[in-house]
């Protein structure tokens, strides 16, 4: 299985906004993709994560293609945006 280690660029962490925006984007992917080992499509599961800007996570999936689009999500200040 594909996977790809980021650091967090949210200044917020995986907090609310960028959760959504992530979730948003793994719920339109053709195969499943996960963060830390929970459902990147769950905006509630990445917030549980606790997961704080400069930290260090886990995207994982079957697919290298949703992985690498996940993992550029989870590495942008997506609050920024």
């Amino acid at each position: 299985m594909p996977s790809k280690s980021v650091v967090v660029g949210s200044a917020v962490g995986l907090h609310a906004r960028p959760a959504a925006i992530i979730a948003e984007a793994a719920g339109g992917l053709n195969s499943p993709v996960t963060i830390n080992g929970v459902d990147a499509g769950s905006s509630l599961m990445i917030m549980t994560l606790g997961a704080k800007n400069g930290d260090s996570v886990e995207v994982a999936g079957e697919d290298p293609a949703g992985v690498d689009a996940i993992a550029a999500l989870v590495e942008r200040d997506l609050d920024a945006d």
